[in-house]
């Protein structure tokens, strides 16, 4: 055989192995090994730890009274995932995607145990912090693992499906561990929540632990048009390093999503703390919570399904669109909020004073605002991913994207719940979480003329 024939058979060998094509298993093992399971049973593990904790930051000084301690331990809970997901990637390629969920899950039992540990001891503040940066190295591994799986899995046409399957049962996760707090408080006329909460939010996420040794892996999972599936590998921490200044000179753009980005989660220490923790009785509290993080299932649909999706109008305009009511929304609920606010200060409303009970007649509009903040909580994150998405197709560079979103919204959360821990005023920390929300749709708005097209051009593309 000629050369010319060997590097033709060569050419065809290497096309037929690309093209290769597996039959999926059947039956029980069918199912159990479909994309779909192993997708929604990575949702379950999110569900039972980072969901958990969601729910118990989401009661206000995390069910205590004083919320000193628990500002300063979530504090440190996205310090240290701001710096740790910087390198989880790495970490990621050596142990793999179920070893990284197991070892993940393993600090948010610990967090929560922390709290009973502070209900029998009060002098063990300092064990909550510590156990708060021990699950923030945690969640740099478990979410590193989430993004591999639910963007390998997945067919070209199945990739919004499938998160929009796990982003519903991650939200439930808080739903029901708010539901769980507000069942076992509902008699209760304490301002915080007894070792039976904890306990039940402790037993979640100890499920949670336990779940990551029921997934398949990753390396015998078949795709549905038979597939096999190559989990992805992250980037080493000097190659990501390079590619943050590499993204940057590419695509300056993306550096007006910077304001979003940190604003993101920056306004859950004044809506937890200082306004759900302060104004509220911890039944009600549990109540606030069960309706915040269950309008957020509902926010994302709304404005993915209706909004961002709607394919009968232009990319282009359905992006003003979405901006347009995101504005709305921050404006409106602010207002609203302010008036609030207003009325009330860290002295007025002390640990020790009355607090508000669902049966009062002034709750049903305090609970609306509630609703409302959970509303554009989903629409905002919804918004962001979208935006970075519209930006570019390449797996790389969006790679980078959410590294810029996660440290960013990580940092804004740390310093938020840092200065609340420092007691600084209410309306201070709702003013200063006002300007940042509002200044980041501003900056937003000239990405959105410019950067987003119809469709996403070749240039665009590559890192």
């Amino acid at each position: 055989m000629s050369t010319g024939e060997e590097e033709k058979a060569n050419k065809s060998t290497s096309s037929v192995e690309q093209a290769e094509i597996f039959e999926r298993p059947k039956g029980w093992r069918g199912i159990y090994h479909h994309p779909v399971t192993q997708v929604c049973l990575v949702g379950l593990v999110c569900f039972m730890c980072p969901g958990i904790f969601n729910s118990l930051s989401g009661l206000g000084a995390g069910g205590q009274v004083d919320a000193t301690t628990s500002a300063n331990a979530t504090a440190t809970h996205y310090a240290t995932l701001a710096f740790f997901a910087f390198f989880s990637g790495s970490v990621h390629n050596v142990l793999g995607s179920r070893l990284c969920l197991f070892l993940g899950t393993c600090g948010y039992p610990l967090y929560i145990a922390s709290y009973i540990a502070t209900n029998i001891h009060p002098g063990a503040g300092d064990f909550v912090v510590v156990t708060g940066a021990i699950s923030g190295i945690c969640a740099a591994l478990i979410w590193t693992a989430q993004g591999s799986l639910i963007m390998a899995y997945p067919t070209e046409a199945q990739k919004g499906t499938f998160i929009g399957y796990f982003w519903a049962i991650f939200n439930l996760g808080s739903v029901v561990g708010s539901s769980v707090a507000f069942g076992l408080n509902f008699n209760s006329t304490a301002n915080k929540v007894g070792n039976g909460t904890y306990i039940g939010l402790l037993i979640l996420t100890l499920i949670g632990v336990v779940l990551p040794t029921f997934l398949v892996d990753p390396y015998k999972m078949i795709r549905t048009d038979g597939t096999k599936v190559t989990p992805i590998r992250h980037p080493s921490w000097k190659t990501e390093f390079l590619s943050l200044f590499v993204a940057l000179k590419t695509d300056p753009w993306i550096v007006l999503l910077f304001p979003m980005f940190f604003a993101s989660n920056y306004f859950y220490a004044w809506l937890f703390n200082d306004y759900n923790g302060a104004l509220f009785n911890i039944r009600t509290r549990s109540l606030n919570n069960f309706v915040y993080w269950t309008s957020q299932i509902f926010g994302s649909f709304l404005i993915g399904h209706f909004v961002l999706d709607l394919k009968r109008f232009r990319r282009r305009f359905r992006a003003f669109l979405c901006w347009s009511i995101v504005v709305v929304f921050v404006f409106a609920i602010y207002t609203w909020a302010y008036f609030y606010q207003k009325t009330y200060t860290r002295a007025s409303e002390s640990p020790t004073a009355v607090k508000m009970d669902m049966n009062d007649p002034d709750y049903s509009a305090h609970v609306w605002l509630m609703i409302l903040f959970g509303l554009l909580d989903s629409m905002w994150q919804t918004t962001a991913y979208w935006l970075m998405g519209a930006m570019s197709n390449d797996p790389a560079k969006l790679a980078v994207f959410a590294g810029f979103y996660k440290c960013f919204q990580s940092s804004g959360s740390a310093i938020a719940w840092r200065l609340d821990a420092l007691r600084r005023p209410y309306m201070n920390i709702f003013v200063s979480t006002w300007v940042l929300v509002a200044a980041g749709m501003m900056c937003a708005f000239p990405l959105v003329y410019v950067r987003v097209k119809d469709h996403t051009e070749i240039d665009d593309e590559a890192l």
